[in-house]
């Protein structure tokens, strides 16, 4: 080697980061965003044991799937066709009376949604990992939590406000501002889902997790539809 290549190798040498000259692994940048993020060393075993005690092939899954969607796409619906139309007000004889009779439909609706649900969750697997007294526990602080949320949201708004008495032309005097609507935006929405996630959790039900996280996006849509300016 002559003196100009062993000048040029020790350049090198001195410009690479020390971690490389000692051929060990270079440290990614964690700033860098998931650009950076070595994916061939991810731990697949977890999710791999998480999806195997799924069957999506459950006839009873795709009902609850089906009710899930289904039941926040009904209400806003007809609401918005009562909206515009009165359709219901008429065929009901008012607007007081159209709007229990939907709210009535919408409770059904949902009684049976929990129900298909809990019947998926019962008779899928449950999972070791998940069957721990301190899951148990959170899973009951949920259900408390999303249950006082439920209630004080009902209290608040009344049948009508609850069941979407504004499309019917049943305003209230006063938007709601106390609690539970001073901590989060649509209580009954999230409440409805912490309640569905701490069943999943009391049971170790990884289903119950997947059907929990499609009624919490069925829920966001349907929040991004009813947010839309309707009323003028």
């Amino acid at each position: 080697m002559s003196d100009s290549d062993a000048a040029v190798a020790a350049a090198e040498r001195e410009t690479r980061p020390a971690a490389e000259q000692s051929n060990q692994p270079v440290p990614l940048d964690c700033c860098g965003g998931l650009n950076n993020v070595d994916y061939s060393k991810m731990d697949l075993v977890p999710i791999e044991e998480f999806i195997r005690h799924i069957n999506f092939h459950d006839p009873n899954l795709s009902i609850a799937v089906i009710a899930i969607i289904f039941n926040p796409i009904f209400w806003n619906v007809v609401a918005r066709w009562e909206h515009r139309t009165r359709g219901l007000s008429r065929l009901f004889g008012g607007p007081y009376v159209a709007c229990c009779g939907l709210g009535l439909v919408i409770i059904l609706l949902n009684v049976f949604r929990s129900h298909s649900m809990t019947v998926v969750m019962k008779t899928q697997a449950r999972w070791e990992l998940m069957e721990r007294t301190d899951v148990f526990y959170v899973g009951i602080s949920l259900i408390v939590m999303g249950t006082v949320l439920v209630v004080s949201s009902f209290l608040a708004l009344g049948f009508t406000g609850t069941f979407l008495g504004d499309y019917f032309g049943i305003l209230m005097d006063e938007k709601v501002t106390g609690f539970p609507f001073s901590i989060v935006e649509n209580p009954m929405y999230w409440g409805s889902t912490a309640n569905y996630l701490g069943l999943a959790l009391i049971g170790a039900s990884p289903v119950g997790l997947v059907l929990t996280a499609i009624v919490a996006l069925a829920y966001k849509v349907a929040i991004r539809f009813e947010g839309v300016v309707l009323f003028v």
